[in-house]
């Protein structure tokens, strides 16, 4: 609270009328206001937010004791003085008013001049005080000021430690800063050598350049080996220049370690060469701060040296691999991708990262790669501008995103369709021989009787080449579809196809007690497909089903419409597929290492259903636990 104007202000708080107008006759002068009143929340109303100059209080005021309210009055207004009036002197009474801080104390006879003596005195005590106040409030003023000044210093000086990874600027700011806070002369930021063991600075203020260029210390019998030794500060303060092993005359020097992982890695220090300007403890706190940020940049810049090697090493091996390396965030852009997936996508040299995703996908197989949802397969094959053929597989990775992998199969491809060619020819080189072979012996019963053992042998024969027969028949079959020969398409209702292939196995199901469930989706749309084909398909996932399920297990058919695809599955109960077999389950002629030698087959079927499955441009996966069943998953687009 402030006084409102230059006027006098005495506040009067009396419960005698007739003392309160004794008093207004004897103060009542020109640029003096006198407010009076008879209790302290009458005076505080009157008096509102002003500092009064004088407060008379009566020894009773309203029926309260004028100690009291005159207690509450110096708390309210420490720099007014206070003057207590009574009737009757009375020496405990002057005791307690000397006690409370009261500065004067008048009774009755009461005369003008003892009165002007009186507010004299405390009007010139109140003067004293405020004086006083004033001043202390100043340096109070003042410490906070520069107290303001260190911690802006210290935030921005933070800021710049944050955002710069230029070593020699942010040392540089940090003893420029150390030496304007401290107020000394010099400044200094010494690192050491590990190679030397010495101490070199790194930077300087006030040093001329070539001391600071060529300045060497070894870390022994100085006083800065001490500090690096100990991982303790030092404060010298001299009355005299005296050499302290720095090298230069000084009169007072700190010097703070940098302690960078529980090891001394230099100091920070300050010094007075000139001037007899004695350094504080207050100068070492804050040389000590200053240290910590010389630490943190020298961590921020080792932790940069060592993201930049990995990152180098990391861009090194995605150059140098084969594979394709397509990253993409949470958010759908691309992050990263290597110079195989840039040939993949057939993007230009020009092309940043960092745009979304689906601007880059040319290939259809790759766009539903990245739109399909979890209960799809996370793998496909495209094929890039110059001709190769790559297995494309998507991985989701927790708080990152998608990684897209793209691994070269054109050889495989080129083997595969090698083999397809060679088993196609061979095939149909066999069909004419193995004819002749059951012509002949149908022949045999019509030249002349045969007894039992050469009909058996006969029969065992026949069934022989009815296997091959087989056999061949599959692997022309499979040549035909993957060739592309038959390539009509019509309009086909799939679940009519399924319930058509499980009235045929009826006999087969019933005869092994096995439990069908059939689960398919209401109102599946029709697709366009070969209805020949497609009903292998089934027949021969059904037939595999049935087949490796022991009595009294059971086969679930079931289908699923979903993002415009129809999701097929066959599930069983039966011996399952070992893991290390199910990379190798569709190749030709693979059968599984624990199927018995009873079970008849000749490891063409899965083949076949997976080129059918490929060829109307679905996929298909399988999922098995060994004893406890498997479940083969087809996908199917709705549209051609």
């Amino acid at each position: 609270m402030t006084p409102a104007s230059d006027k006098e202000i005495y506040l009067i708080a009396h419960s005698d009328a007739q003392i309160r107008l004794l008093l207004q006759r004897m103060l009542t002068k020109d640029r003096r206001d006198l407010i009076m009143r008879e209790s302290l929340e009458d005076l505080r109303k009157a008096i509102n937010d002003e500092i009064p100059t004088l407060i008379i209080v009566g020894e009773k005021v309203k029926g309260k004791s004028g100690l009291d309210l005159a207690a509450e009055l110096i708390s309210l207004y420490p720099a007014s003085p206070v003057i207590l009036f009574v009737e009757h002197d009375s020496p405990d009474l002057l005791k307690r008013a000397m006690r409370l801080g009261i500065a004067d104390y008048l009774t009755f006879p009461l005369r003008t001049d003892e009165l002007t003596e009186a507010i004299e005195r405390c009007l010139k005590r109140g003067q004293q005080r405020q004086q006083w106040l004033k001043s202390e409030s100043k340096k109070m003023t003042e410490s906070l000021r520069r107290r303001v000044g260190e911690l802006e210093t210290l935030t921005e000086l933070g800021r710049s430690v944050t955002a710069s990874l230029n070593l020699d600027e942010v040392f540089s700011a940090i003893v420029n800063a150390a030496v304007n806070l401290t107020g000394a002369e010099e400044g200094s930021l010494l690192l050491l050598d590990e190679a030397t063991g010495e101490l070199y600075m790194r930077a300087a203020h006030n040093f001329q350049e070539d001391f600071v260029r060529t300045f060497r210390l070894p870390v022994k019998d100085s006083t800065i080996s001490s500090v690096i030794h100990t991982s303790q500060p030092v404060l010298v303060n001299e009355k005299s220049p005296q050499k302290i092993k720095t090298a230069y005359l000084v009169h007072s020097l700190i010097y703070v370690p940098l302690i960078l992982h529980d090891h001394p890695v230099g100091a920070l220090g300050v010094d007075n060469r000139m001037e007899n300007a004695p350094l504080k403890e207050r100068d070492l706190k804050l040389l000590e701060a200053l240290a910590e940020f010389a630490v943190i940049a020298l961590e921020n810049a080792r932790l940069y040296s060592v993201t930049e090697q990995e990152k180098n090493k990391f861009q090194t091996v995605l150059a140098g691999i084969q594979d394709g390396v397509l990253l993409v965030d949470k958010s759908g852009n691309v992050a990263l991708v290597n110079d195989v997936a840039r040939s993949i996508l057939n993007l230009p040299a020009d092309w940043k990262t960092g745009g979304p995703v689906s601007a880059i996908l040319a290939q259809q197989e790759l766009k539903e790669l990245f739109e399909q949802g979890e209960s799809l397969s996370n793998r496909a094959e495209t094929a890039s501008p110059d001709g190769r053929v790559w297995d494309a597989r998507l991985v989701a990775i927790p708080e990152v995103g998608k990684v897209v992998s793209f691994h070269d199969i054109t050889h495989l491809k080129k083997l595969d369709r090698i083999k397809s060619d060679f088993v196609n020819t061979v095939s149909h080189d066999l069909r004419s021989p193995l004819t002749a072979i059951l012509g002949y012996i149908e022949l045999l019963g019509r030249v002349g009787p045969l007894n039992e053992a050469q009909q058996d042998f006969v029969q065992r024969v026949v069934n022989s080449a009815q296997s091959i027969t087989g056999l061949v028949d599959e692997l022309l079959n499979l040549g035909r579809i993957e060739a592309g020969f038959d390539s009509r398409r019509e309009n086909i209702h799939l679940d009519q196809l399924i319930r058509l292939s499980l009235e045929s196995f009826k006999p087969q199901i019933a005869e092994k007690q096995i439990r069908l469930v059939s689960d398919l989706a209401k109102e599946i749309p029709a697709i366009q497909a070969n209805p020949v084909q497609m009903r292998q398909m089934v027949d021969n996932l059904l037939d595999n089903a049935i087949k490796y399920t022991p009595k009294n297990g059971s086969v679930t058919i079931r289908s699923i419409i979903e993002q415009n695809q129809i999701i097929l599955q066959v599930a069983d109960t039966g011996v399952g597929i070992p893991a290390s077999d199910l990379p190798y389950i569709f190749d030709k002629f693979y059968r599984a290492g624990n199927v018995e030698n009873a079970v008849a087959g000749t490891g063409l079927g899965l083949s076949i259903v997976r080129s059918i499955v490929e060829n109307h441009g679905g996929r298909i996966w399988v999922d098995s636990v060994v004893k406890k069943g498997t479940t083969f998953t087809v996908v199917l687009p709705l549209q051609s």
